[in-house]
């Protein structure tokens, strides 16, 4: 072992404490690794700094861009209550089809990318549900990593590999030549998850968050059926409107006096008003309904006003504003203010009256839309305090065709080995940026810049483990300890040695370092290579113990996991794979010639 070797090891053993003692942020972690590999000499500034420029980064940054765009335009929600139609609520039946979902779109693409479109899916089904987001990201990004030893393309480390093996005068991997070993993979993992997994993983939201829907307010507005609506002679529960949009119907006014207990039976007229709870994002989702308005919008009476022009914020009623005992009616405000109130929020009691006919109280919150100017005199007067500025966010389903084929022709681009996958993710958002399915602005106030630095930074720890020969020093012990032993003995070692410098490397990095040695160490002790190429492969794709793997860190920060919860989740999965590799590996590829 040389000093830079073992300088090298004393710092991954520091990182590792420090990620699982949490008390510095991932994200500094990984710097301060990156800077210490310079500061020592192991790598230059160029070297160290590579990482960012690499492919693994900007196939990041554009899978977030772009499925950040599927959500804007609406095609993450709607997939979202399609699931849900078919799960309802239930717990258990939601987990269930979360992770197949995931394992079956992972099979067929990079699991980061199937990770990276149904993280904000499952966020949403959970909201739905009433479930903790934590218990469902985990098991969503194990089923999508889980599912990398089906086929050829689930992951870049497969490829990788069949070349290396090509070398060896070898024949290259198969489409499916992984799936004898790589569905038992998948099968046995989710049934892992799904009985053990979600009693164990721990849930750091709060209760008020989960049955708040993640949402501190729930406003009250009113829905009007407008003329030639589909959903005129159909049942409150045959429209879905309720369902669809996860609002709360909670009374229906018709011929503007008559006040309607809602049921599922209860049939839609011409003009009714539906008296609806939801949070703001959903309440704006109406906007985009055919067949139905909020009551507002459809009484804007200035058809020179595009909507797109107009201001949304949330107002708070301050002591002393004019408001307070005043109906929204009684005061005229649309006409005084030139500003339209979409929704009430009194939080923590119910309100059963329409928004016109309700005495506004202090501490109101008001939705309120119109021309900005207007809105920021109504906050100089001191009538409401502005609480959020941001524009919500109101699907664009106008653009969801156009999201969806930008997404799948970028993964084609990739499976037809037309561009390598980052250069196919990077297309994709320039496209959904040109066709304005998203604006740059938008796509970069939601990336998750840390886990981009965390995977820059850690790039570099891979780039000097093969530099200094750190890699090649661990497999090497690994073989010299088991040289005489048994075949299997030899295929465990190979394994474990692979998962470790999984855990800190790339796939790819710690395959590129373990295939050849193994490769070697076979054909000296004239034994079959190629069982050793696939335990490997399966081994390359057990990144279950940190979340350092890209599928893991995209679910870290919104699942509000900790380093280690990984590894105590992750380890026991990693033995049940193990087991499973070591019994079907030498069924299915001999180790004897």
């Amino acid at each position: 072992m040389t000093i830079e070797i073992g300088l090298l090891l004393l710092i991954i053993v520091i990182a590792l404490v420090l990620f699982a003692l949490e008390r510095v942020p991932v994200d500094v972690i990984a710097l301060g690794v990156m800077i210490a590999l310079i500061l020592t000499g192991m790598l230059t500034p160029e070297e160290a700094f590579s990482g960012f420029g690499s492919g693994t980064v900007l196939l990041i940054f554009g899978l977030l861009v772009q499925t950040e765009a599927l959500t804007r335009t609406g095609v993450v929600d709607y997939a979202g209550r399609l699931i849900y139609r078919y799960t309802g609520s239930s717990p258990s039946r939601v987990l269930l089809i979360v992770m197949v979902a995931s394992a079956v779109v992972g099979a067929f693409m990079s699991n980061t990318a199937s990770t990276a479109f149904f993280v904000p899916l499952v966020i949403g089904i959970a909201r739905r549900a009433r479930m903790s987001p934590a218990k469902l990201l985990m098991p969503l990004a194990f089923a999508s990593i889980l599912s990398s030893s089906v086929t050829l393309v689930s992951t870049s480390s497969n490829i990788l590999i069949s070349g290396l093996m090509v070398n060896y005068d070898l024949a290259p991997m198969g489409m499916f030549e992984l799936a004898p070993v790589g569905i038992p993979v998948v099968v046995v993992g989710i049934a892992y998850m799904y009985i053990v997994g979600k009693r164990i993983i721990p849930d750091r939201f709060e209760t008020a968050e989960i049955e708040g829907g993640l949402d501190a307010r729930l406003y009250i507005t009113e829905i009007v059926i407008s003329p030639e609506s589909p959903f005129i002679g159909k049942t409150l529960g045959e429209s879905s409107l309720g369902r669809d949009l996860d609002l709360r119907v909670m009374r229906i006014v018709r011929e503007k006096k008559r006040y309607l207990v809602p049921h599922a039976d209860q049939v839609l007229q011409e003009m009714d008003e539906l008296l609806v709870e939801g949070g703001r994002d959903e309440i704006l989702k109406v906007k985009t309904m055919n067949g139905a308005d909020i009551k507002a919008d459809a009484k804007l009476g200035d058809p020179e006003i595009e909507l797109d022009d107009l201001g949304l914020v949330e107002g708070l009623i301050l002591p002393g504003s004019p408001l307070i005992g005043r109906t929204l009616n009684g005061i005229r405000f649309r006409d005084r203010y030139g500003l339209q109130v979409l929704a009430i929020n009194r939080h923590g009691r119910s309100i059963r009256r329409k928004l016109s006919l309700i005495r506004l109280e202090l501490g109101d919150a008001l939705l309120i839309q119109g021309e900005p100017d207007r809105i920021a005199q109504l906050e100089r007067g001191d009538i409401i305090r502005i609480l959020e500025t941001n524009e919500p966010h109101i699907p664009n389903p106008g653009r969801a065709r156009i999201a969806i084929a930008i997404f799948l022709a970028s993964l084609a681009l990739a499976v037809l080995n037309i561009v390598p996958l980052a250069v196919a993710m990077v297309i994709g958002t320039i496209l959904v940026f040109l066709t304005r399915c998203i604006t740059p602005e938008e796509a970069y106030r939601n990336i998750e810049w840390k886990a981009l630095i965390l995977i820059g930074s850690m790039l570099a720890l891979g780039i000097a483990m093969d530099k200094t020969g750190t890699a090649t020093y661990i497999a090497g012990v690994i073989v010299t300890l088991t040289g005489g032993l048994s075949p299997l003995l030899l295929l465990t070692a190979f394994f474990i040695v692979t998962v470790i410098l999984t855990q800190p490397m790339s796939n790819q990095a710690a395959a590129v370092v373990i295939v050849p040695v193994a490769l070697q160490t076979a054909l000296q002790l004239r034994l079959d290579p190629r069982p050793f190429a696939m335990m490997i492969a399966v081994a390359a794709s057990c990144s279950y113990m940190t979340p350092l793997e890209p599928s893991c860190l995209l679910v870290y920060a919104p699942g509000r996991y900790k380093f280690a919860d990984f590894l105590k989740i992750g380890t026991l999965l990693t033995v049940l794979i193990f087991v499973v590799a070591i019994v079907i590996v030498p069924l299915v590829w001999p180790v004897t010639p």
